[in-house]
């Protein structure tokens, strides 16, 4: 556990860490019991309940491996800690990125991701804003998610109605299932463009080295893209549908182990050249 000065991965800050990730831990496993205890008063078998309780398990490995690349390249910046936290929690991969980000720019921080967060106010602030503003959906969730979860069920029992009526899937969808399935695919796509967009192009200030503008990034973003394609390819044409959930965080991985290999084996003139930023 370091303990040479720096500050992004202080002993106290590894105690407050493990004392989170505790308590997760500990909720998992209270409501684990709970849910099994209540599958046997329901009389379901116990293999069905162990084979729940395994799939559900490996469901799990993407997510994590996702999450695991995500904390490698915030640690640059802020240390393991933090972003061990924020991801074992409520964090996602796309939101604590964006949201590092922003705050380092706010901040006036020179370098992005790469750079060494040195500043403890500046730190905490960054830290602030990744907790603060992932928080508000659990605000808005206890005024919300009932009557969402009221106009879904309402809209699944309409198409159910319609198809037992017509013998068939009904050929229009109904208000709010047509406005979910346009909104989250945009969402997830205005998303990505943000993120392939700063990689080729990066902030756009001229004074800032190593905030993904350059030839590295470059790289990263197609062997990124070329491996999630590929992987996606063989998981439909093989019809393997355990490999699918994986695809996203390979394709994270080998982008990261190659940009590495690349930024070592290329020219440093090569390298460490940005045409932007």
């Amino acid at each position: 556990m370091p303990t040479n000065g720096d500050f992004r991965n202080s002993t106290s800050l590894y105690l407050i860490a493990a004392a989170v990730i505790l308590f997760v831990l500990g909720q998992s496993v209270f409501f684990l019991v709970k849910a099994w205890k209540q599958g046997k008063a329901l009389g379901i078998d116990k293999k069905k309940l162990r084979d729940a309780v395994t799939s559900s398990a490996i469901f799990t490995i993407p997510s994590a491996l996702s999450i695991l690349a995500t904390v490698i390249a915030l640690a640059p910046a802020l240390g393991m800690v933090i972003p061990w936290v924020r991801l074992s929690v409520i964090g996602n991969l796309m939101y604590e990125s964006t949201a590092a980000e922003a705050a380092m720019e706010a901040f006036g921080h020179i370098g992005g991701m790469a750079e060494k967060v040195t500043d403890p106010t500046v730190f905490a602030g960054i830290a602030w804003v990744m907790s603060l503003g992932i928080c508000f959906s659990l605000v808005l969730l206890p005024f919300l998610a009932k009557p969402l979860h009221k106009k879904f069920v309402e809209a699944g029992k309409k198409d159910k109605e319609e198809t037992e009526n017509n013998g068939e899937k009904p050929k229009k969808k109904n208000d709010i299932s047509g406005f979910m399935d346009l909104v989250s695919p945009a969402v997830f796509i205005g998303l990505i463009g943000a993120f392939v967009a700063r990689a080729v192009a990066g902030s756009g200030k001229p004074d800032i080295f190593g905030d993904g503008a350059g030839v590295v990034s470059v790289i990263t973003l197609v062997t990124a893209i070329v491996v999630s394609l590929v992987f996606e390819l063989i998981a439909k044409k093989l019809k393997l549908t355990w490999l699918e959930p994986f695809v996203m965080p390979i394709g994270m991985i080998v982008a990261m182990v190659v940009s590495v290999v690349a930024f070592n084996v290329l020219p440093p003139e090569i390298a460490i050249w940005e045409w932007r930023g």
